[in-house]
């Protein structure tokens, strides 16, 4: 356990890359909102609304109301799937920031040829004996299927509040009601991830929240995106991110869990 600290710095240090290669910051109404792969900007290059300049490209007049945003970006995603350049169609609207703006909702699957902000909350859930509950991935999963993950964790979309996400995320992947999570700390924001992919640029708040669920707790996959859910000591997945087993993203979230000592301390409330 004393390679936690070297590995957790390690996995730090992995996920702060800068943008791929000829990117540029794209500014959407005015406001810096991400950036734009090559390959994106070749695909919308022709539209009226897209302006290039040597330093930037700018989508949207500054102040363009959300009115009109909304189906612009929309036509934008339409146009990148055209083009070949989405990854998966979810057909799940997020939100667009910009300066710390909500400035629109997009398709999902548009967000990393943008190099937009997303927001992916994780529940990391131990055992009053403080083991953690981890749950691998289906292997029909467009990203890291067949890897072990926290025991729920996903994409707050943009119908709802980050702690919404959390409680729709945990009973989709673990099958449990929010009266099972009563004693669990608020989400924090870990780090924001930068993140170079074979479609874009992944920047990303992660968020996590730890809980200690009761001895007859029974969390089971409701959505088919978990194949087996296990019960670990905190050896054993050390060992297993050690052995990139876990995803990078989950990884972080229970190594800081661990080194935190947060389930410790939750520990002591859910004796109280």
């Amino acid at each position: 356990m004393n390679r936690i600290p070297s590995l957790y710095a390690a996995l730090l240090q992995s996920i702060q890359e800068v943008p791929p290669e000829y990117s540029l910051p794209l500014t959407i109404a005015g406001k810096l909102a991400g950036f734009i792969t090559p390959q994106a900007l070749k695909a919308i290059s022709h539209r009226p609304e897209v302006r290039i300049t040597k330093t930037a490209v700018h989508l949207a007049d500054p102040g363009t109301p959300r009115f009109e945003l909304e189906p612009m970006l929309a036509e934008i995603a339409d146009i990148l799937r055209e083009a070949g350049l989405l990854k998966t169609w979810r057909n799940e609207l997020l939100t667009v920031y910009a300066e710390g703006e909500d400035l629109a909702k997009m398709e999902r699957a548009a967000m990393r040829p943008l190099g937009l902000l997303t927001h992916a909350v994780h529940l990391n859930a131990w055992t009053p004996d403080l083991q953690l509950y981890i749950a691998k991935r289906a292997l029909t999963k467009a990203t890291d299927p067949g890897m072990w993950d926290t025991l729920a964790g996903g994409l707050a979309n943009g119908a709802e509040n980050l702690e919404h996400a959390l409680l729709r995320e945990t009973y989709e992947e673990a099958g449990l009601e929010e009266h099972a999570l009563s004693c669990r700390t608020p989400l924090r924001t870990l780090l924001r991830m930068h993140r170079r992919l074979p479609e874009g640029y992944q920047v990303e708040d992660i968020l996590v929240s730890d809980c200690i669920l009761s001895p007859d707790a029974n969390p089971r996959n409701m959505d088919g995106e978990v194949s087996e859910i296990r019960i670990v000591s905190q050896a054993q997945v050390v060992q297993m991110i050690d052995d990139r087993e876990v995803t990078l993203e989950a990884a972080l979230v229970i190594l800081e869990g661990i080194v935190s000592r947060t389930s410790e301390t939750l520990l002591a409330r859910y004796r109280a």
